[in-house]
């Protein structure tokens, strides 16, 4: 990079003269700014994990508030993101068990919140309305059933949601692909309606956007890349697919589409598909929870895939992951919250 500066400097000394020192001053200046930019906040797709942990520590710290947090994951990953300088923590819960583990993993308690409440209600109560005041910037659901952590989030005045359909985007990062692989929606919505994928679709252009992914591609899954009223996911992802068009969404969704039309070219070549979408797509949308749930574990436990999860929809956004999720799935997916709040 120093070499390329300085023949540049020289070149323009020597075409324009003794005169031209600061023209070339500047031109190094602004070549190394665009060059600082790309660098360290980065003008290209994320394209990893790693590089999503990356651009979310280029970004400002959050405040998480972790409910019924006494749980050695969730306060593992928790710790890792607080090294990383990604988040500073609330943590609501048994404090006398909180606390122990904090011990137990060397966190030391005084960097934390810790708001002692053990009744799961009132855990995520108090979790919302710190939302609402601001005064945390991501919820992440701790040693809680996903129903108990979801009702306090949806239910009350709905400030939170504005009425709006929460679903869920994993991002995946599977070997031997070359990019990163957007799922939605395999652990909200057991049966969604036609208007409730439109809006599962739109909430996954949320999450793209925020990896760099520019118009992306969204393939609506089904088992079959034909129409056929005996399927009815076929008909539902034609649909879908005719309203991005006619809404002009800043993405290609086509559908439908089986899976392996959606991820492999060759398999597009071999049944003589023409998709825009076909074995490029960014955003895989699944027709119902179960499908998205079988497709989730099977990434996760037959591909080895590594994978964050995060709920999008409402003012703040939401960590949800499983509980057979390891640490490192969890710091993904604050990471992911990181660059989404």
């Amino acid at each position: 990079m120093h070499v390329i500066l300085c023949i540049k400097c020289k070149f323009l000394q020597f075409y324009f003269g003794e005169k031209s020192k600061k023209l070339a001053s500047f031109s190094i200046l602004c070549f190394g700014m665009n060059f600082a930019y790309y660098t360290n906040y980065g003008g290209g797709i994320v394209e990893s994990l790693q590089e999503l942990v990356d651009k979310a520590r280029q970004a400002k710290t959050k405040t998480i508030a972790v409910v019924k947090a006494e749980d050695d994951d969730v306060l593992k990953a928790v710790k890792t993101s607080h090294d990383l300088g990604l988040i500073n923590g609330v943590l609501i819960g048994n404090r006398g068990k909180i606390e122990s583990i904090l011990e137990k993993l060397e966190m030391k308690k005084e960097s934390f919140e810790i708001i002692d409440e053990e009744d799961a209600t009132q855990a995520v109560a108090i979790a919302v309305e710190m939302a609402k005041k601001g005064e945390v910037q991501i919820l992440m659901k701790g040693l809680i059933q996903t129903r108990d952590f979801l009702r306090g989030i949806v239910s009350g005045d709905k400030s939170l949601t504005g009425g709006r359909l929460l679903s869920h985007v994993a991002v995946f990062q599977v070997p031997h692909k070359e990019k990163l692989l957007l799922v939605t929606d395999a652990a909200m919505n057991i049966a969604p309606d036609i208007p409730q994928k439109y809006q599962i679709i739109k909430n996954s252009l949320l999450v793209a956007r925020s990896l760099q992914i520019q118009n992306p591609k969204v393939a609506v899954l089904s088992a079959v890349e034909i129409v056929n009223p005996a399927i009815p996911s076929t008909m539902d992802a034609a649909i879908l697919s005719k309203m991005a068009q006619r809404d002009r969404l800043e993405a290609v969704v086509d559908g439908p589409l089986a899976l392996d039309n959606a991820v492999s070219k060759d398999a597009c070549i071999h049944k003589g598909i023409d998709s825009p979408v076909g074995g490029e797509a960014d955003i895989l949308v699944v027709p119902d929870l179960i499908s998205g749930n079988i497709l989730y574990k099977s990434l996760v436990y037959f591909a080895k895939a590594k994978v964050a999860g995060i709920v999008v929809g409402a003012e703040v956004p939401v960590v949800l992951t499983s509980r057979a999720d390891s640490d490192e799935s969890k710091t993904y997916s604050i990471a992911l919250s990181v660059l989404m709040g």
